[in-house]
């Protein structure tokens, strides 16, 4: 039903990637996930399978594939059982680069896509800080100018892979509040390297997707070259807008497969579980929340595939993909907590996986933009209520 009018190269493709996901049990996922150990053999995997360079362009090294086919790698991801935790394990390599290769120079590009592409190397995405979290004009971090480029000193938070990482794109002020017509005119976008001599990365302890981490970054006078400056200095703001829209179609498609995994397990363990000599799939108790979730999850997927084919098709979207993360988000974490719910006392063992997705799904609310964000987005530009914050 998720699938229902995939081409041949787009079944393929999902076909390869549960066969390569079928490698990695549940068992493999909560080790990594309670001992907070990054899934390296995963990755690899995803890399042999060409889901990491995908969307990257041929000329790079990269499949050159569309966001729907994006959309529907990290579905299947999620949907193996490897849930957020294997999403996250590729998404940042798969487009976390995507304001490059929408306004990086050629020398910018040539010196990072190839290498992003062929999975040698971990990249992260940085604006998120301390006091400056949905108010992008409240980020503090700066850009100091020197004679070949720029310093860079402050403080950010929530930067997956950061560990892992050995580059990152950072969002910094190039120019103080005041100094310009907008506070977001201050600032710039640049491709840094994390040099462990002028950067301190610590993992934030997290409620869930344990087996990437989260991470707080210091950076302490790193030196950025001139020719890392991603598009022009103080536009770094409008260069991350481009990447807002596929970005949030992405995590919808992730969300929707999170929640089929979970009603997947639901059902089978309604099917099997034997309650006053009958199986508990047959009470009404437990088919109701389970069909709804099903269809919440239906709907969702539907307002996914809308917003990839409008990205794809080069046609405004930002409705449409606000609009998907949000149902997708809500549906995901409405079927894991249903998932919990029918398995009962087993639904909080981690043995039966739920409690895992559970964790993660919260998650699908809040990040990469909130479900208030989100409603705050609808109410201004789609209903053409006076602006409220």
């Amino acid at each position: 039903m998720f699938e229902l009018d995939l081409s041949d190269e787009q079944r393929a493709l999902v076909e390869s990637i549960r066969s390569a996901c079928a490698g990695f049990d549940d068992r493999y996922w909560t080790e990594h996930d309670r001992d907070h150990v990054f899934p390296d053999e995963f990755f690899e995997a995803m890399v042999k399978v060409g889901v990491v360079g995908m969307l990257a362009d041929e000329e790079y090294g990269g499949g050159g594939a569309s966001i729907e086919d994006a959309a529907l790698a990290l579905q299947t991801i999620a949907a193996s059982g490897a849930g957020i935790n294997g999403c996250s394990t590729v998404h940042l390599s798969m487009f976390g680069f995507h304001p490059v290769v929408r306004w990086g120079s050629p020398e910018l590009k040539a010196k990072y896509l190839p290498r992003v592409a062929a999975g040698d190397i971990h990249v992260s995405f940085s604006v998120t800080e301390p006091d400056a979290g949905s108010d992008t004009t409240r980020i503090s971090t700066r850009a100091i100018p020197t004679e070949d480029g720029w310093v860079l000193r402050g403080r950010k938070v929530w930067m997956t892979k950061a560990l892992q990482s050995t580059s990152a794109l950072v969002l910094a002020r190039t120019s103080a509040v005041g100094e310009t017509a907008r506070p977001v005119d201050g600032l710039s976008l640049f491709v840094v390297d994390l040099d462990p001599a002028h950067v301190d990365i610590v993992a934030i302890d997290k409620m869930g997707r344990n087996a990437v981490a989260s991470c707080e970054v210091v950076f302490d006078d790193l030196p950025i070259p001139r020719e890392n400056l991603v598009g022009e200095e103080g536009k770094g703001f409008y260069a991350l807008l481009d990447g807002l829209n596929p970005e949030r179609v992405l995590v919808a498609s992730e969300a929707i497969g999170l929640g089929r995994v979970a009603i997947e397990r639901a059902v089978q363990y309604a099917n099997e579980r034997i309650v006053f000599g009958r199986p508990i799939g047959k009470n009404q108790g437990i088919q109701h929340p389970l069909a709804d979730a099903h269809m919440q999850l239906m709907g969702a997927s539907a307002m996914v595939r809308v917003a990839a084919r409008l990205y794809d098709a080069g046609k405004p979207c930002a409705a449409e993909a606000n609009t998907a993360k949000f149902l997708a988000g809500r549906a995901a974490f409405f079927a894991c907590d249903r998932a919990v719910q029918t398995h009962g006392g087993f639904g909080y063992a981690t043995e039966y996986q739920v409690e895992r997705f559970f964790r993660e799904s919260r998650l699908l609310r809040i990040a990469p933009v909130s479900e208030e964000q989100i409603m705050n987005y609808v109410a201004e530009r789609e209903l053409h209520l006076p602006r409220s914050y």
